[in-house]
């Protein structure tokens, strides 16, 4: 009786409860003999019907419609010849037969999958090992070497990448993580004291003006860094050390302050490093003659970067070269954003810190022969393109870029032409700035310093 009362108490509907139909409790034989009278199977009292006699014939039951070429036809039409039953039945085994052979390939793709996955966990594990245990002990002395420079191009494993950064960038600017510390004391007191700006235009304009007042543009770009991870918006683990370490170059370059596009920068160096040393790098890094250059936009360095670019690109892709002079399509069009995020933006994550591995080893110069071999990996596209169609394929590359097959293009992109490299094609110029540049910055480094302690 109780089972019964529980059975019978309000059912639900979308809005609210609703109660339920009386004698809705049907017994299991019932259901089933209604179910065998509309379905046509014969029971106790039921005649055979057509359909069941048709079936009597197959040794299995049809699962779905590809099945139904098997049928015989309805009772009121005439019968199948034997010979187009003979020809459905023989349709019908090669459609399994080629579902099967379907189904084995995918399941071979996906072992071989398996295996290739389980092979790369094996090898970075094993290459982890030798950076931690032979490399990075004897730093020194081993990064040089010809082994480790093939180690380096195969990928650095994630799990020492950053460590691996850190040395290979160095600190020439000598920043330490007390220095960090005062820095990013300076911006949260300028944060505390500066009104925010009510539209994005005012930050912009503010930030015009005073280099130090781009801390607002910090907050207004954060929010667009990596937004398919969500780890760096507001709420993210992430977010507030990237305020952090924007707000700390800002208060140590003021003459700097922050562009956009450092943001992808510092994010990439914060998934690889503690706070303090990422920091570090990224001051650095950014303190290189090219992305000086593009950070500060210096526009006769920028100018002469793409000259010395566009020598390259015609001394390796003549054909795709020329399609684009005919198309008028510059490199600032889409160099711009690959140097100023260092790929990080256009490029998957993972290829992206691929190529920042290569670009710790080689410098400057890696950058572009990167943009080289991205353009050996899609010329056969880009010359079947106009000029929009090229500037829209460039400045939003695909979602899916091969990592192996892009680093065997910037492997046969030669950075030499007519016996001269990359140093020597108009590039001087970019080392002797960049000499200057940094012991000013040192210099700068000291004094900051000594000022930002007596506050």
């Amino acid at each position: 009786m109780a089972t019964l009362m529980e059975q019978r108490d309000p059912g639900w509907k979308l809005f609210g409860k609703i109660q339920p139909r009386e004698g809705s409790i049907k017994d299991p034989k019932r259901i089933q003999k209604e179910y065998e009278t509309k379905s046509g199977r014969a029971g106790p009292g039921n005649p055979t019907s057509p359909r069941q006699s048709v079936r009597k014939n197959l040794d299995f039951e049809p699962l779905s419609t590809t099945a139904l070429i098997l049928e015989d036809r309805p009772a009121n039409l005439p019968a199948k010849p034997a010979e187009e039953a003979q020809k459905h039945r023989q349709q019908y085994e090669e459609m399994v037969a080629q579902a099967k052979k379907r189904e084995l390939k995918d399941a071979q793709k996906r072992k071989k999958q398996l295996e290739d996955r389980c092979k790369l966990e094996e090898s970075i594990g094993t290459a982890a090992q030798t950076w931690n245990q032979e490399i990075l002990p004897n730093w020194s002395t081993m990064c040089t070497s010809r082994r480790v420079r093939d180690l380096w191009w195969q990928g650095i494993p994630p799990s020492v990448r950053g460590k691996v950064w850190s040395l290979a960038v160095g600190n020439e600017l000598n920043i330490t993580h007390e220095l960090y510390n005062i820095c990013l004391a300076r911006a949260k007191e300028k944060w505390n004291t500066t009104p925010a700006p009510a539209t994005e235009g005012e930050a912009e304009d503010a930030g015009s003006s005073d280099r130090e007042s781009s801390l607002e543009l910090i907050k207004l770009d954060i929010s667009r860094t990596f937004p398919q991870l969500c780890i760096f918006q507001q709420g993210g683990p992430y977010h507030d050390v990237l305020h952090s370490i924007l707000g700390a170059y800002t208060c140590y370059r003021p003459d700097v302050g922050y562009v956009q596009g450092m943001s992808f920068i510092a994010a990439v160096l914060i998934l690889n490093l503690d706070t303090a040393d990422a920091f570090i790098a990224f001051a650095n890094l950014l303190n290189k003659p090219c992305q000086m250059a593009f950070f500060r936009v210096d526009h006769s360095l920028m100018l002469t970067y793409f000259a010395a670019f566009e020598v390259f690109f015609e001394e390796n892709l003549p054909k795709l070269f020329a399609h684009f002079k005919k198309n008028n399509l510059t490199p600032d069009i889409y160099l711009i954003d690959w140097i100023f995020t260092l790929y990080s933006k256009s490029l998957p994550l993972d290829l992206a810190c691929r190529v920042w591995d290569v670009f710790c080893r080689d410098g400057e110069e890696f950058l572009f022969r990167t943009a080289l071999g991205l353009l050996r990996l899609y010329q056969d596209v880009l010359t079947c393109m106009d000029f929009i169609h090229m500037a829209q394929f460039l400045t939003r590359l695909p979602d899916l870029i091969p990592a192996e097959q892009l680093f065997q293009h910037i492997a046969s992109i030669h950075m030499t032409s007519r016996n001269r490299k990359w140093a020597q094609v108009g590039c001087c110029t970019f080392y002797i700035l960049g000499f200057v540049a940094g012991f000013l910055v040192r210099l700068q480094t000291i004094l900051t310093t000594q000022i930002l302690r007596l506050h």
